[in-house]
């Protein structure tokens, strides 16, 4: 049996490597600070106007998504030479998972606080999120 084995970058890589990290992590930013003004607006909306909290987060998230995927893989991580329908199936995957983590946060937040306390954290909880998002992007979905 035939072992891949990837040679190890010696240290004239590590600041080129550095550098890209720094650039995919400041355009996933910028990126992610426009996905969560669009997600946090439909959801306060839709929320406000009466649709339960899970169903106006899962919303939110979606119209979020939409210019996430779009926008991180032609300028963040340049991946639009690749075949994008299996990034897509990798980025609805990783989604499903954050929206599932996301909505159960902010539940737990409304039923022990209120409404407006989860419309106030869904922020933080979307920025913590977010870390787990970049390096799965930049790992796994963007590949």
């Amino acid at each position: 049996m035939s072992r891949r084995h990837d040679p190890v970058p010696d240290a004239t890589d590590r600041p080129a490597r550095f550098a890209q990290l720094l650039r995919q992590g400041a355009g996933f930013g910028a990126v992610g600070g426009l996905q969560l003004l669009l997600d946090w607006g439909v959801m306060i909306a839709l929320s406000a106007a009466g649709l339960p909290l899970p169903a106006a987060n899962v919303a939110g998230r979606a119209a979020g998504a939409c210019l996430g995927f779009w926008a991180n893989r032609h300028i963040t991580f340049q991946g639009h030479e690749h075949a994008p329908m299996p990034q897509l199936v990798r980025f609805l995957v990783l989604w499903s998972v954050l929206t599932v983590v996301s909505t159960l946060s902010l539940i737990l937040v409304a039923q022990h606080g209120s409404l407006a306390g989860a419309w106030a954290l869904k922020p933080l909880i979307e920025a913590s999120l977010a870390v787990v998002s970049f390096f799965s992007c930049r790992q796994w979905v963007y590949r």
